[in-house]
C-alpha cells in the first residue's frame, strides 16, 4: 500500500504508453500528463473519431499520440497500461513485454495504492446488480463507499478522497482480471458459465481469469461463492482466503447465507438466524434473490441485517436490468439489455414467469421476447428451450437472428408428435432494431410484457449495452 503521489513520483523518470482512450483510462491519461510524466496515448480510433476536444486537450499537456491502425506498433516504453478489452496475450503487449516492459492497467495500479478495503465482485451473471446491492447495503449502515470498477467510474484517480474508514465496493471483469496480480480483502464471484469465448482462447482461461479475484488472497481475506455453481463451489478447494463463506438458493449452508422456504438465514457454526423473507426484496426475479444471498454474505462483519432489511425493501435496481420503461394500452416495457449472454436472457425470462420468486412472477404469462446482438461463441440450446416454454413472440435482430431462429426452432420442446406444437413462439425478424421494437409493440395484447433480453453483447451496432439500453427506451417512449 502507497498513496498516489508516491506512485506517479514512480514513475516520472519513466516513459508511459496507455493503451485505449476510452472511459476507463480518460482520468488516468490525465493524471499522468497533470503529474509531469512523458505519456504516449495509443488508440485504435483516428483523430477524427477521437474528437478534437481530447486531441486538443492531450496535444496541450504534452502527449504523443498514436493513432488509427497501426497504434500498438512500436510499443518500447517502460510502462503500459492496457485497456481492459485489449488481452495480455496481443502480439504487440506480448512483445514489448518480452523486451521488458512493465504491463499494468488503472484498475491494477489502484490495488497496489488504494487505502482502504476492497470488496469485490466478479461472475458471469449478476456482478453489477450485486455490487451495487452491497454499495447500498454499506451505505445505510453509514460507510463512505467509494464504487467503480467495470460500472464504469475509474477509481484510481479518486484514491486522495478515500481514507482507511472507507470501503471500495468494485465489479471486475475477466479482461482486467486475468492480469491482476493483487486481490482484495473480500472476493465475491456470483456465478460462472460460458461467456467472452470470441476473446478468450477458450473456456479455461475465462475460469483460471476469474479466479484471479481469490487467488492473491491471504488468511485475513474472505472470499464468497455460490455454492450452487460447480465451478465457483469448486473454487473453495484451492482458496488461500482464511474464510470461505457459501451462498445458495437451493442448500443449507454451515458458513454463508442461503434460503430455504422463502426465508433468507445466515449461517455460522450452530448459529441461524433469519435476515429477511426474499418476498420482501423489491427487485424481481429468482436471480435477484441470489444476488441478494451474494451481497449478504460479502457484507456480514460489516453491516447489520437493519441495513440489509433495508436495501432489500427500497432499492429499485440497477439502469439496464430488468429496468421498467413505461406502460402503454395495457402493455408493460422493460429493457434487460444487460443481459448480453443467454443464462442471463433466460434470469430475465423466469423473472417473469416462474413459479418461484418474489411478487413479479405473479405475472406467470408467456412474453414478447427482443433478443439478438453479436456473436460471442455462445450456443443458444438453453435459451431457445426456455424461449419456446415462456416466450409467445420472439423478435430477433442482429448478427445472431438466425442462430437463436436455428436453435429454437431444433430445440426438442418445439415439436409435438412429431409435428410444430401450437404453444410456441410466433418469430419475427428484422434487421433494424427500431423495426423490431416496433413489431414486438404491434405484437403486444393488453397485459403483456415486452422484454428487451438480448442474449448477445451489442457491439454489432451499439457501443455498449447502455447505448442499447437508451435506443431502446427512446424508441418505446416515442410509441403512440
Amino acid at each position: 500500500m502507497g498513496d498516489l503521489k508516491s506512485y506517479l513520483n514512480s514513475l516520472k523518470n519513466k516513459r508511459v504508453a496507455v493503451v485505449g482512450a476510452g472511459i476507463s483510462n480518460t482520468p488516468l491519461i490525465k493524471l499522468l500528463l497533470d503529474a509531469g510524466i512523458e505519456t504516449t496515448v495509443c488508440d485504435k480510433r483516428k483523430k477524427n473519431e477521437l474528437g478534437e476536444d481530447a486531441i486538443q486537450e492531450y496535444e496541450k499537456h504534452g502527449a504523443l499520440l498514436w493513432l488509427g491502425d497501426n497504434y500498438l506498433d512500436n510499443l518500447t516504453e517502460d510502462v503500459i497500461f492496457r485497456t481492459p478489452s485489449l488481452m495480455p496475450s496481443n502480439p504487440a503487449l506480448s512483445k514489448a513485454i518480452a523486451n521488458g516492459t512493465i504491463l499494468t492497467s488503472e484498475m491494477e495500479a489502484f490495488f497496489e495504492i488504494c487505502p482502504c478495503k476492497i470488496i469485490a465482485v466478479t461472475g458471469s451473471d449478476g456482478k453489477t446488480t450485486t455490487t451495487s446491492i452491497i454499495a447500498e447495503i454499506l451505505k445505510n449502515e453509514g460507510r463512505t463507499v467509494h464504487i467503480g470498477g467495470n460500472i464504469g467510474t475509474p477509481l484510481l484517480s479518486r484514491v486522495d478522497d478515500m481514507t482507511p474508514d472507507d470501503i471500495a465496493v468494485i465489479e471486475l471483469s475477466s479482461f482486467q482480471l486475468i492480469s491482476m496480480q493483487k486481490s482484495p480483502d473480500i472476493a465475491v464471484v456470483t456465478n460462472l458459465s460460458p461467456n467472452h469465448l470470441d476473446v478468450h482462447t477458450d473456456l479455461a482461461e475465462y475460469v483460471e481469469a476469474k479466479s484471479n479475484i481469490f487467488v492473491h488472497q491471504n488468511k485475513n481475506d474472505k472470499v464468497v461463492l455460490n455454492l450452487d455453481n460447480p465451478v465457483t463451489r469448486n473454487y473453495a478447494i484451492n482458496a488461500p482466503a482464511g474464510e470461505v463463506l457459501f451462498f445458495s438458493r437451493y442448500n443449507k449452508v454451515d458458513n454463508g447465507v442461503y434460503q430455504k422456504n422463502g426465508i433468507i438465514y445466515e449461517s455460522r457454526g450452530n448459529n441461524r438466524n433469519e435476515i429477511l423473507r426474499t418476498n420482501e426484496i423489491l427487485l424481481p426475479g429468482d436471480h435477484n434473490i441470489e444476488n441478494y444471498l451474494a451481497a449478504f454474505a460479502a457484507v456480514l462483519d460489516l453491516a447489520g441485517y437493519d441495513s440489509m432489511r433495508k436495501t432489500a425493501k427500497s432499492f429499485n435496481g440497477v439502469a439496464h436490468r430488468i429496468e421498467f420503461v413505461r406502460e402503454l394500452h395495457g402493455v408493460k416495457y422493460y429493457n434487460d439489455s444487460i443481459a448480453s449472454s443467454p443464462s442471463r436472457a433466460i434470469a430475465g425470462l423466469k423473472a417473469f414467469t416462474s413459479n418461484e420468486g418474489n411478487f413479479v412472477s405473479k405475472e406467470k404469462r408467456k412474453l414478447i421476447l427482443i433478443a439478438g446482438g453479436k456473436d460471442k461463441g455462445i450456443d443458444f440450446d438453453e435459451l431457445a428451450i426456455e424461449t419456446n416454454a415462456r416466450v409467445k413472440t420472439l423478435v430477433l435482430t442482429g448478427a445472431t437472428a438466425n442462430q437463436i431462429r436455428n436453435a429454437v426452432i431444433n430445440a426438442p420442446n418445439y415439436t409435438q408428435e412429431g409435428s410444430v406444437s401450437d404453444d410456441v413462439p410466433v418469430i419475427i425478424h428484422k434487421d433494424d432494431f427500431e423495426e423490431a421494437v416496433k413489431a414486438a409493440a404491434e405484437a403486444a395484447n393488453e397485459g403483456d410484457i415486452v422484454l428487451l433480453s438480448p442474449a448477445c453483447t451489442s457491439f454489432d451496432r451499439f457501443k455498449n449495452f447502455e447505448e442499447r439500453g437508451n435506443v431502446f427506451k427512446e424508441i418505446v417512449n416515442r410509441l403512440v
